[in-house]
């Protein structure tokens, strides 16, 4: 590997890892230390059976993924990486790199397709790109709890002003089919948007989305 590049910036709300799925175990160490001597977190793993049995799926930070792993390639183990319910970044890496699987791996969503040898400079870059994607993600993710926190704190009655209020139906219509009065639609809104800390219908109806 050349020369170390400039050292990613510590992530201040989330403590990121780079996940290093790789079967030989000589170079997966020689990337744990490379990783050590730049500060940086890293974890390693000797195939996607291990990563399953080991890793967390709150962790944040990364996967950098040998495309050829032994009975599984890497774009399958990224697809069942989304099926299992992880949402790390991906970095390819291989010794026998091709165009066409470089282009299948970018359309799967990796980040970047690494040829070995690794460029140190090259792969820290693609490390800060994907720390950079992973920051964004958890901080959708926890949008998405926060969202799903407010909405559990509804009553029933709530709950369903909500869905019609999102629908787009006028508080007559929905005093219509909840078989109530327009006054307590009005009292069961209000109470809704407070408690989903709306600031205006667009907001409560983006929040809706997310629940779905």
């Amino acid at each position: 590997m050349a020369e170390a590049a400039n050292i990613p910036e510590p992530n201040a709300v989330f403590r990121q890892i780079v996940h290093i799925v790789e079967d030989d175990e000589q170079f997966r160490l020689s990337l744990l230390d490379l990783f050590q001597s730049l500060n940086m977190d890293a974890q390693g793993f000797e195939g996607p059976s291990d990563f399953f049995d080991t890793a967390s799926k709150t962790n944040a930070g990364c996967l950098l993924l040998d495309v050829r792993l032994p009975g599984i390639n890497g774009i399958e183990f990224q697809k069942e990486l989304e099926m299992r319910g992880y949402d790390l970044p991906v970095v390819f890496m291989t010794a026998h790199g091709d165009v066409a699987m470089s282009v299948n791996a970018m359309k799967a969503g990796a980040v970047d397709f690494l040829e070995k040898p690794l460029q140190t400079a090259e792969l820290i870059d693609a490390i800060k790109a994907a720390f950079t994607l992973d920051v964004g993600q958890q901080q959708e993710r926890a949008h998405r709890m926060e969202i799903r926190r407010r909405a559990a704190s509804l009553t029933r009655r709530e709950t369903q002003v909500l869905g019609f209020v999102a629908r787009g139906l006028m508080n007559k219509q929905i005093a219509f089919e909840l078989g109530i009065s327009e006054i307590m639609v009005k009292l069961h809104r209000g109470s809704m948007m407070r408690k989903m800390e709306a600031t205006s219908l667009a907001d409560l109806v983006r929040q809706f989305e997310q629940l779905s």
